[in-house]
C-alpha cells in the first residue's frame, strides 16, 4: 500500500509512505544510517543488505528519550562532518520516534539541509512519528521545543519490524492509534474496541488507517496552523507528565495515554464528552496495557508547565479535546484556570 503526501501547491513537496516489505534501495551518494544499539542489533544487517550506495556509514546514538537532546544531535552532526558528508548526501533514520526526530532535525540543519528517509521500526513511529515532517529534540524546558518542520524524501513502513518489538513498546504505539480514532473516526474506534490488536491482519489495517488519517491532516496543514493541532490530543497533558518524570518513567505513548484520560476529564467537565464515552477510551487503553493514572504532586507547578508547550500562544493554553463524541474534535483556548485545576486536583488523588 502507498499513502501519498502532497504538500504546498505553490512549491510542491511530494513523497510516498510505502507500507510493505522493505524494498531494495539504490542511492548514488553517501548514506548514513542513524540508529541505536538496540535497533542495530536486531535490524541493521537486514537494512544494510537492502541498500546499494557508494559509501554507507552507521551512526549509533544512545537508546532512550532522555538522550533526545542537543548533545546527541551534535554527535550526529560531528559524525557527518568527520565522514565528509556533503549537501548531496543522505541520512536514513532507522529506529523509533526518537531516532526519526533527531535524524530529521540533523538533516534539516546539516549544511542548510540534506535529504533523509524514514525506516521506522516501532509501532508508534510507524503510525505517527515518521509521518508529517516534525523533527526536534527536548531540553530542560520541555519536549520538542527545538526543531523544525522538515519532510523526508520517503517513508518505508515494514510491519515485519514489529515482530521483535517488546510488548511495552507495542502498547505505546496503540496509544497513538487510539488518539487518531478518538479524534477522527468513530468507526475505527469501534474496530479497535472489538478486535485483537495483535493479530497481524489487524496490525496492517491499524497502520494503514492511522497513516491515511494523518496524511490527510498533514496534506491540509503541514505546519500546524489549524487542523494539524488536533493531532496533539493527549499531548498537552502528556508532555508535562514526561517533563516532570525526566523522560525516563514513561514511554511517549504511555504519557499520551495518561494525557488522553486527563483531556477527557476536562472534556467531561466542559460538557463536551459524556462520562460513558470517556470510560470507553479509558477501558480501551487499559485493555492494551497502557497507564491511565498519574499522581500530580503539585497542581500549580503542573499548570505552569502548560505555558512552555509549543501549542500555547500569547499566554493562552490550547487544549485538544473530543468534540461532543468519539470521532470528533474541538480546540479549546483561554479556559479559566479554575476549570483546568479541577482536573489536576482530581489527578492529585490518583
Amino acid at each position: 500500500m502507498i499513502v501519498p503526501i502532497r504538500l504546498n501547491p505553490v512549491a510542491p513537496k511530494a513523497y510516498d509512505i510505502v507500507i510493505d516489505s522493505l524494498p531494495k534501495l539504490d542511492f548514488d551518494t553517501k548514506v548514513a544510517i542513524v540508529t541505536n544499539p538496540t535497533v542495530a542489533a536486531l535490524h541493521l544487517e537486514r537494512v544494510m543488505a537492502s541498500i546499494e550506495a557508494p559509501q554507507i556509514e552507521v551512526v549509533e546514538v544512545p537508546d532512550g528519550e532522555e538522550y533526545k537532546n542537543m548533545d546527541t544531535l551534535l554527535s550526529i552532526l560531528d559524525s557527518l562532518f568527520e565522514k565528509r558528508f556533503d549537501r548531496k548526501s543522505l541520512l536514513i533514520a532507522l529506529g523509533g520516534g526518537v531516532i526519526g526526530d533527531m535524524t530529521g532535525f540533523a538533516a534539516s540543519i546539516y549544511q542548510r539541509g540534506i535529504d533523509f528517509i524514514q525506516i521506522p521500526t516501532t509501532l508508534l513511529s510507524q503510525v505517527d512519528a515518521s509521518v508529517g515532517g516534525k523533527t526536534g529534540v527536548n531540553n530542560r524546558f520541555g519536549k520538542n521545543l527545538i526543531g523544525s518542520f522538515y519532510q523526508p524524501k520517503a517513508v518505508y513502513i515494514d510491519p515485519d519490524f514489529l515482530k521483535t518489538l517488546p510488548e511495552r513498546e507495542y502498547a505505546a504505539g496503540i496509544a497513538e492509534i487510539v488518539k487518531m480514532a478518538v479524534m477522527f473516526d468513530a468507526e475505527f474506534f469501534d474496530f479497535l474496541e472489538e478486535s485483537d490488536l495483535k493479530s497481524p491482519d489487524n496490525v496492517e489495517r491499524m497502520i494503514a488507517r492511522s497513516v491515511s488519517l494523518k496524511a490527510e491532516v498533514v496534506n491540509m496543514d503541514e505546519k500546524e496552523a489549524g487542523i494539524r493541532a488536533v493531532l496533539n490530543y493527549g499531548h498537552t497533558f502528556g508532555h508535562v507528565v514526561e517533563n516532570e518524570t525526566s523522560y525516563s518513567r514513561y514511554l511517549h505513548g504511555e504519557a499520551v495515554a495518561i494525557g488522553m484520560v486527563m483531556a477527557n476529564m476536562l472534556a467531561v467537565e466542559l460538557g463536551l464528552l459524556s462520562e460513558e464515552e470517556a470510560e470507553r477510551v479509558r477501558r480501551l487503553l487499559e485493555r492494551n496495557s497502557l497507564p491511565t493514572r498519574y499522581r500530580i504532586e503539585d497542581g500549580e507547578e503542573f499548570y505552569e508547565h502548560f505555558f512552555l508547550d509549543k501549542k500555547s500562544m500569547n499566554g493562552k493554553i490550547k487544549f485538544i479535546l473530543p468534540g461532543g463524541s468519539i470521532g470528533s474534535h474541538r480546540i479549546v483556548e483561554d479556559l479559566p484556570k479554575d476549570v483546568v485545576m479541577k482536573v489536576l486536583d482530581k489527578m492529585a488523588g490518583a
